[in-house]
């Protein structure tokens, strides 16, 4: 599946609204775990419906760090799926990157599964995981995986839920989670680097 107009158009902005955001501190907040804090719930028990129709356990990445993300096609993040997947080949065999699409945000991903994945493919070059499309956001049809991420009951330590379209959420290799980044920071920021190398 090709770019709409618009896609293009946010693929060419995409540069000068890091920038912005960047200069501003608009949506650039990353929270950490600060007292290695035992989860109550375990990760690794999840199981994720992938976009292809498969069904994945999370249990496969345990010793490998994870970052999941709330990605869109149609959001002026969305050229981060291209960063996501150069993090995943900077970092591989020690990180896995898993994309939860969703269409919790001014209605940003309306593709079916087979269409956003066609979409990542071609446009972005994207091989990391694509979850089934469900909503992220609390509420009763939150994806288990963000009900995890999202509830301190569950994670030990996290009430943030993603305020945008490619928040970003990162786990140690014995299933913590580590930190939370907003939507405006890069996944090839120094501050990612840093947490994923730490």
């Amino acid at each position: 599946m090709g770019m709409t107009g618009r896609q293009k158009v946010l693929k060419t902005l995409y540069p000068i609204f890091s920038v912005f955001n960047y200069l501003t501190g608009r949506g650039t907040s990353i929270r950490r775990e600060k007292n290695a804090a035992i989860p109550p719930s375990n990760i690794y028990e999840m199981i994720v419906d992938l976009n292809n129709g498969t069904r994945f356990s999370l249990d496969n990445w345990k010793g490998k760090k994870i970052l999941i993300v709330n990605t869109a096609s149609n959001c002026g993040y969305t050229p981060q799926y291209e960063e996501l997947q150069e993090l995943k080949e900077m970092f591989e065999g020690r990180l896995e990157v898993i994309a939860f699409p969703a269409n919790d945000f001014k209605e940003q991903e309306k593709g079916t599964d087979d269409e956003i994945a066609s979409f990542c493919r071609k446009n972005y070059g994207v091989t990391f995981p694509l979850a089934s499309k469900s909503s992220v956001k609390h509420g009763p049809g939150q994806n288990p995986v963000f009900q995890w991420l999202t509830q301190k009951e569950r994670n030990g330590w996290n009430n943030f839920q993603p305020p945008w379209n490619f928040s970003k959420y990162l786990i140690s290799e014995d299933g913590r989670l580590l930190a939370c980044f907003d939507p405006s920071v890069s996944p090839i920021s120094k501050e990612m680097l840093q947490a994923i190398e730490g």
